[in-house]
C-alpha cells in the first residue's frame, strides 16, 4: 500500500481510514463550526497518527458529520492485535482533540476552500 492509499467515504458522514471497513476500536469526539468536512478529517487524522503511530497494530479512522449548525468528529481508529490500555488511548485522543492550538489550526486549514 503507498502512501497516499486513504479510503475517504463521503455521504452524510464523511469517513477516512487507512482500511476497510473502518472501526473504532478507540474513540474520542468533539464539535467545530462549519468547515470544509474534507481538510479537518485531513488534519485531524495526521495529528492523531503522529501520536499514535507508537501503538503496534494502530490504523486511524475520522469521521466528520453534520450536527446542527457545525459539525462532529470522531476520531480514533482500529487496533489490530495486541493488549493495549482503550481507556488510557481514548484519554489521549480526547486531550489532542481539546489541545486549543491544534483546533485553531485544524480550523484554520479546514476553513480555506470549500465546505
Amino acid at each position: 500500500m503507498s502512501r497516499n492509499d486513504w479510503h475517504m467515504i463521503e455521504g452524510e458522514t464523511l469517513t477516512l481510514c487507512r482500511r476497510l471497513p473502518p472501526r473504532f476500536d478507540v474513540v474520542a469526539e468533539t464539535a467545530f463550526p462549519k468547515v470544509s468536512r474534507r481538510r479537518l478529517a485531513t488534519q485531524v487524522r495526521q495529528d492523531v497518527w503522529r501520536a499514535l503511530q507508537s501503538v503496534r497494530g494502530f490504523s486511524p479512522v475520522v469521521e466528520v458529520s453534520s450536527a446542527g449548525e457545525g459539525l462532529r468528529l470522531r476520531a480514533g481508529g482500529r487496533i489490530d492485535g495486541g493488549r493495549v490500555a482503550r481507556g488510557a488511548l481514548e484519554a489521549r485522543l480526547a486531550s489532542l482533540l481539546a489541545e486549543p492550538e491544534r483546533r485553531a489550526r485544524w480550523a484554520r486549514h479546514a476553513g480555506r476552500g470549500s465546505r
